[in-house]
């Protein structure tokens, strides 16, 4: 089975680093939507079919919470999973994210292997054991 994935970052860098993570991860990813920040992303969402969203947490306009906030809102967004990527680490903050609805969180720096996990744990992607 093929993904569609849909990468919200405010960083160019980041969103090519993140589809080059899913591409090394050797994923069955179709189509990778892009957006810079959580306005962008429920844009895309409302008009493309999404399996997966990776989300950084600080963007302007939206940031990462308020997506997740919004997508838990839309009955025809509130099952679609939201992973947080971001270089936050406070266990409490991502106790919170999980609490409001994102199923998993990658710490930045990321490696391809995460991906894989969580796409794994998530969507049932991949081989070899996951955790979460």
């Amino acid at each position: 089975m093929s993904y569609s994935v849909l990468v919200v970052d405010d960083s160019s860098i980041v969103r090519a680093m993140v589809k080059k993570s899913l591409a090394m991860a050797g994923l069955d990813v179709k189509v990778i939507h892009e957006a810079g920040n959580g306005e962008e992303a429920l844009a895309v969402l409302r008009r493309e079919w999404v399996d997966i969203v990776f989300a950084d947490l600080n963007m302007p306009v939206m940031g990462g919470l308020e997506l997740v906030r919004h997508m838990a809102e839309d009955r025809l967004l509130e099952t679609v999973p939201v992973v947080i990527v971001s270089s936050e680490h406070a266990e409490a903050r991502i106790a919170e994210l999980k609490q409001r609805g994102a199923r998993a969180y990658i710490k930045k720096p990321f490696r391809p292997e995460q991906f894989r996990e969580v796409l794994g744990a998530l969507l049932g992607a991949g081989e070899g054991g996951s955790h979460g």
